[in-house]
């Protein structure tokens, strides 16, 4: 991947990174995000941080303060802040590419903060929508898109 290219990650992928109970896909995201850590090519949102939160201690029973450590440790991946913009950008890929307004708003986010890839499991792997490509990190390695 040429320098610069960066990858936006949706909550799913951070989750997985913290749930034993499916150790194929903690593999796998931990792989993701370790390749995303080396290289600095890593991005999220206030709304994944925000999912991560509330989901990583209420289901996965994190303690709090663990879980405001890790929030606070992905503060370095320049979260890009939902706006109105970003919300306007969003309502336009749900009407033109069918996805949830959720889904949406994280392409919106990640195609207003430049990234190259959206790293989710809940859009269809290798999808294009607009200049952001869709992987899905449980079909493909890092290093198929030039992460070490």
């Amino acid at each position: 991947m040429p320098s610069g290219l960066t990858v936006f990650v949706d909550t799913n992928v951070l989750l997985y990174a913290d749930d034993g109970r499916d150790l194929d896909k903690q593999v796998l995201a931990r792989q993701w995000l370790l390749a995303l850590w080396q290289q600095r090519l890593g991005r999220l949102s206030t709304q994944v941080l925000n999912e991560y939160y509330a989901n990583v201690t209420r289901k996965l029973g994190m303690p709090q303060g663990d879980a405001r450590a890790k929030v606070r440790r992905f503060q370095l991946w320049q979260p890009w802040q939902i706006d109105h913009q970003t919300v306007e950008t969003a309502w336009g890929f749900e009407a033109r590419f069918g996805t949830s307004y959720w889904d949406s708003l994280i392409i919106a986010a990640a195609s207003q903060s430049g990234c190259a890839f959206v790293l989710t499991e809940d859009l269809q792997h290798n999808q294009q929508m607009d200049a952001v490509k869709i992987i899905n990190p449980f079909r493909m390695v890092p290093s198929e898109i030039g992460l070490i």
